[in-house]
């Protein structure tokens, strides 16, 4: 989620202007299930996310004011308005939440969206294993590792792990799958311990 490399035209960043709009739960699995799955309606959200048309809908309104979402020209529709994510990225600077305390709380409360959104995937994946079979059923890959780093050090191996992933990085949701491919999230978290207990400040 931190700026660690240019997306340009891609990529949304989040400033104290707009971050007030994705620090909520629900617009940040909107946000996300567009991204992934592609244009969809309210209706067709609301399924997926086990919500109410009425909310999905009252939240996309919210983030296309803040320019998230936006309709799609090419699926007009007198029933229903179809929704597609602006950009495939949004990057936060997590040094913005020591700027005031407006934005260190919304800050927060984003961050803490995105984790539970992490928490949600994993539990799926986790709960999908007992019914999945074939090559996919070990396929995946839950790992840790505590590192000694200073924050150069930390900055550094970010980068190069996003590096790694974007070589990997060919999503279109619109576009006809690879045969044999399927959708897999990697979720890149690098927290170094802060406050009593660790040696970060």
């Amino acid at each position: 989620m931190s700026d660690y490399h240019d997306d340009g035209a891609e990529a949304v960043r989040l400033d104290p202007r707009n971050l007030k709009a994705l620090a909520h739960p629900l617009r940040v699995r909107l946000l996300g299930a567009l991204r992934e799955y592609g244009p969809a309606t309210p209706s067709m959200l609301a399924e997926r996310l086990g919500e109410s048309s009425g909310s999905t809908s009252y939240h996309l309104r919210q983030l296309a004011a803040f320019g998230f979402v936006e309709e799609d020209p090419g699926r007009p529709s007198k029933k229903e308005r179809w929704w597609r994510a602006a950009h495939r990225v949004t990057r936060f600077d997590e040094r913005r939440l020591g700027e005031d305390d407006e934005t260190a709380l919304l800050g927060a409360e984003f961050l803490r969206a995105v984790a539970a959104a992490h928490a949600s995937r994993l539990s799926d994946w986790i709960d999908g294993l007992p019914d999945s079979s074939g090559e996919w059923r070990y396929a995946g890959a839950v790992s840790d590792w505590s590192l000694r780093l200073t924050p150069d050090e930390l900055r550094a191996l970010a980068a190069e792990l996003e590096a790694v992933i974007a070589r990997y990085r060919r999503h279109d949701p619109e576009a006809p799958a690879t045969a044999g491919a399927a959708m897999v999230v990697a979720q890149l978290q690098l927290l170094p311990r802060l406050g009593p207990g660790g040696s970060g400040c």
